[in-house]
């Protein structure tokens, strides 16, 4: 598929007997993680910060951290012995096969109070992975501006309240 103006063959994964989904990992891909937060930052809107789960949107807000001057925060898969006051909440994912916990490092929460917040992830799918990290931003009274993903997967393609670059279909067996 073409993202970002670049080609990219994604390998074929089972979820069930009834899915397939196509695999999208950035990790390791500089010119894809680059051209990707290119585009991306034109589609969103003005922001204070970036916000994502942990892990595979890591290098997709870490580049668009630097290319627009903004600060990032990963909300993590576990508490770190560095965070004060972590804030948690439950998510599960369509690539992961049990329910995860992910938190906020509360000193980090506070630095977004009143902000203008953009969520970022690599690939929204069911949509879980949003609305843990929205769940993790209500108490720090943030306005979340956009919520983003270089692919949208499935019916997440269709909604009006995500910006995105590509549609990644789904594998119907």
């Amino acid at each position: 598929m073409t993202i970002a103006g670049l080609q990219r063959e994604l390998p074929i994964c089972t979820v069930n007997e009834k899915l397939d989904i196509a695999a999208f990992v950035i990790f390791g891909d500089a010119e894809l993680t680059v051209a990707a937060a290119t585009e991306l930052l034109k589609k969103c809107p003005e922001f204070d910060y970036i916000v994502s789960p942990e892990a595979k949107a890591i290098p997709l807000a870490h580049e668009m951290s630097r290319q627009s001057g903004k600060k990032y925060f990963i909300c993590r898969k576990g508490a770190k012995l560095y965070m004060k006051e972590p804030v948690c909440v439950n998510v599960r994912s369509i690539t992961t096969d049990k329910v995860q916990t992910v938190y906020l490092d509360g000193l980090e929460g506070e630095q977004m109070r009143g902000k203008k917040v953009l969520i970022l992830d690599d690939v929204i799918s069911t949509g879980e992975s949003l609305i843990a990290v929205n769940e993790l931003l209500k108490g720090f009274d943030v306005n979340v501006v956009g919520q983003a993903a270089i692919l949208a997967e499935g019916d997440a393609a269709d909604r009006d309240d995500i910006i995105f670059l590509e549609k990644l279909p789904l594998f119907f067996k």
